[in-house]
């Protein structure tokens, strides 16, 4: 009994004296590193005979950590933040064997202990680390390996980061430094003490644990960055510029002749508004010196608040994030519209790293209505290894779940408030469907699908055949004004039941795509009673009309074709839809046969952004600014991104995995474009040139699939030749045939198709 009392005291408590076979998680055994911005380093020294071909080693930390074998850096900010589900963590497996050596070997881990939740971290409340080999080497985290709580580490002062982010700000004092502890005697030199062993895996508070299911980071060479210097009252200012905006870690060198000067280290990013993002201050010690702030920064100048005593000698950066690499291209004859491929290619990616998230400032949070923009730029633009970040996502959401079904997000973290029309966009045809489509991954889909069903069992139907109103935490529907929210809900609410129905098909569930299949017809009978002849609104709305529910009747498939005309006057008057809506405001406008008019739309609501010379990025508002100060990275504004892939240049899957997928260009004001997309199933190309009268297509199929052809509607009538041949007699397009259009069905292979 008493026995048994002991163990179950071990795993929650650190204690001393801990035994048994397998690692430990340890921590420090001495002072209390279980407060915010702790940081704590390791070593253990082992001896090897023979280096091993392989040597596979997991480690889980809460919360990052930087590993160094033999005084080189293996990796770099390890570790992803917590949150699988509201109780586990992830764990990398990582090969060190590269790093050995025959003989004395040497293991140094820098861990960084957030100790406080945000809106994308779920902590344990403990610092801790978790070391154990899968190989020869035997290596096991516990009591004789060495730790110390880092003096050089501390708080910085005020102003802090907002309690979004679970980051803190890092101070860094120089002549507390411990240099060269990573392989110098530690125990001796600096007074490293054994370990406390505080449990076994799995025991809490750190719980289960799941594999890294993303890469580790991309990581670039180090870089210098030219940087100018201002004089000021009480101190200098040293603003260095960076190509674009980035992920990336700061690196200064600086001489100080006195020692012990503060010097602030930030971006031009620090600050939205009032609302405070993470920055540095580094202490220095007499002389010169190199420090590198380890907390990643992003924006496009790095500054630096510096004494005027102390010289500056360089400035350096080192780029970092996730691990994936722009493999789509996009280009045309319109300079707008390239230039705004790149800002959209550009903020996407410095949206990504240990989840997508809205901004990488303010937030850091991992919102589905963002995530379901980003997935579809992702599969346009970014290799494949981007798909496994939206897997994560996915099955982030769905453990999170609440018991009654429901969902919410930004997840992981401290954030429980339920935004409804994000939740029925990301479990709907935007968002798990698309996924789907993209990536064929049948095992998400079976893993997520238990909870579609149980959060669109929340939603009802009212008298009216409209979704009825719950109540949630923020029902939100689109920053601006103008929202009729009921008809909102009611649109995203169809798109969902649409997607669960299709997922239904595909898992076998016959009767439960029935159920939604009904649903679906008693909300767009009740949807269309709230068409007044000119547009929609809802009985009970009386603010100016909504163009975001005029433009979700029309990709939901509620509005038919009659209604269009309507539609399309009002979209020339009507502009309340925020930067995340008008992607889809865009996109009916192409389902409309209205594409040039969606082009030009989009430059005059884009221009702010896109010609904006001073950053690289796409803002949050179509103004830089407004409530919460709107990021100027925020890659939801990226949409239409997705919308010249899929309507202008027509690439998009009809089947799973894109082993099938349609080519249907609509040029509208486009003389000449070409696109590569980097799908699972190999790199599709096209491209098209109108040229007087004659339509010229080139398409390259990849092994496996086949593509189906849909002309645009200018071609009907044209003399059609294939690689030279004329006639398409040997090129049926089957189920996927268009009356109104010329339409033929292409097997693998490369094609230049004439229209004349």
């Amino acid at each position: 009994m008493l026995k048994k009392l002991l163990i179950a005291v071990a795993a929650i408590f650190c204690v001393e004296g801990l035994s048994a076979a397998g690692a430990k998680w340890i921590s420090v055994s001495e002072g209390n590193a279980d407060v915010p911005n702790t940081w704590i380093a390791f070593r253990k020294d082992f001896n090897l005979e023979k280096v091993p071909d392989t040597e596979k080693v997991i480690i889980a930390a809460d919360s990052k950590y930087w590993l160094w074998i033999n005084g080189k850096l293996a990796v770099f900010e390890g570790g992803l933040k917590r949150g699988p589900n509201p109780s586990d963590g992830y764990y990398d497996e990582i090969d060190i064997a590269p790093f050995l050596k025959s003989g004395e070997n040497k293991i140094a881990v820098l861990l960084w202990y957030f100790g406080k939740d945000g809106f994308s971290h779920k902590g344990s409340g403990k610092a801790g680390l978790f070391f154990e080999s899968e190989g020869e080497t035997g290596l096991k985290s516990s009591a004789d390996w060495l730790s110390k709580i880092h003096p050089g580490y501390g708080m910085a002062g005020y102003p802090v980061p907002n309690y979004r982010l679970s980051e803190s700000n890092i101070k860094f004092d120089a002549n507390r430094d411990m240099p060269g502890w990573q392989t110098a005697d530690a125990a001796e030199k600096w007074g490293f003490k054994k370990s406390r062993e505080c449990g076994e895996w799995g025991s809490p508070p750190w719980n289960g644990h799941q594999k890294r299911p993303i890469p580790m980071w991309k990581l670039r060479q180090v870089r210098s960055a030219e940087f100018v210097r201002a004089k000021g009252k009480e101190f200098d200012t040293v603003t260095a510029k960076l190509p674009y905006n980035m992920q990336m870690t700061p690196i200064i060198t600086v001489n100080d002749p006195d020692g012990n000067s503060l010097i602030g280290i930030k971006t031009d990013h620090v600050k939205i508004a009032d609302i405070w993002n993470v920055r540095a201050e580094y202490v220095t010690k007499k002389g010169k010196q190199t420090y590198e702030s380890l907390g990643w920064m992003n924006g496009h100048h790095i500054i630096l608040e510096v004494p005027r005593n102390v010289k500056v000698e360089r400035v350096e950066y080192r780029e970092s994030g996730y691990g994936t690499e722009p493999s789509g291209k996009f280009s045309c004859d319109d300079p707008f519209f390239s230039a705004f491929w790149e800002k959209a290619l550009r903020t996407l990616y410095v949206n990504m790293r240990d989840n997508y998230f809205d901004c990488p400032e303010r937030e850091r949070a991992q919102w589905w209505g963002d995530v379901v923009v980003l997935m579809g730029e992702s599969f346009y633009t970014y290799s494949v290894s981007s798909h496994a970040l939206m897997r994560k996502g996915i099955r982030e959401l769905v453990s999170w779940a609440k018991p009654d079904g429901v969902l919410f997000s930004p997840i992981p973290g401290n954030y429980s408030s339920e935004l409804p029309g994000q939740m029925l966009a990301s479990v709907g045809r935007y968002g798990f469907w698309n996924y789907y489509m993209n990536t064929g991954d049948i095992d998400t889909l079976k893993f997520a699908y238990p909870a579609v069903k149980k959060y669109l069992g929340l939603w009802k139907l009212d008298e009216t055949g409209l979704t009825a109103p719950r109540k949630t935490g923020w029902p939100w529907g689109d920053w601006g004004t103008s929202l009729d929210k009921r008809l909102i809900f009611a649109a995203w609410h169809y798109i969902a039941l649409d997607s669960a129905a299709l997922m239904a098909d595909e898992l076998g569930l016959g009767e439960d795509a029935k159920e939604y299949r009904l649903s679906m017809e008693k909300l767009k009978a009740g949807f269309n009673k709230c068409w007044n002849g000119a547009a929609y609104r809802h009985p009970e709305y009386n603010d100016a009309t909504d163009d975001r529910v005029q433009a979700l009747a029309v990709i939901s498939g509620i509005a038919d074709k009659s209604k269009y005309e309507s539609i399309f006057k009002l979209f020339k008057t009507q502009f309340y839809a925020s930067p995340y809506m008008e992607k889809y405001v865009m996109e009916a406008l192409f389902l409309m046969g209205r594409g040039e008019y969606a082009l030009e739309r989009a430059k005059k609501r884009f221009a702010n952004m896109v010609e904006n010379k001073n950053y690289t990025t796409l803002f949050e508002r179509w103004e830089v600014g407004g409530d919460l100060g709107g990021s100027v990275n925020h890659a939801w504004s990226g949409g239409p991104l997705t919308v010249i892939a899929q309507y202008l240049c027509g690439l998009y899957p009809l089947e799973p995995a894109w082993k099938t997928f349609k080519v249907e260009p609509y040029p509208a004001k486009f003389k000449r474009a070409s696109i590569e997309v980097p799908s699972v199933a190999g790199k599709i190309k096209s491209a098209f040139v109108c040229d007087g009268g004659r339509f010229l297509l080139d398409l390259s199929v990849p092994r496996g699939t086949e593509a189906v052809v849909v002309l645009p509607a200018f071609c009907s009538g044209k003399k059609i030749s294939i690689n030279g041949k004329s006639g398409l007699s040997e090129f049926g397009a089957g189920k996927f045939a268009n009356p109104k259009k010329t339409t033929f069905k292409l097997p693998a292979g490369e094609y230049s198709i004439v229209a004349e």
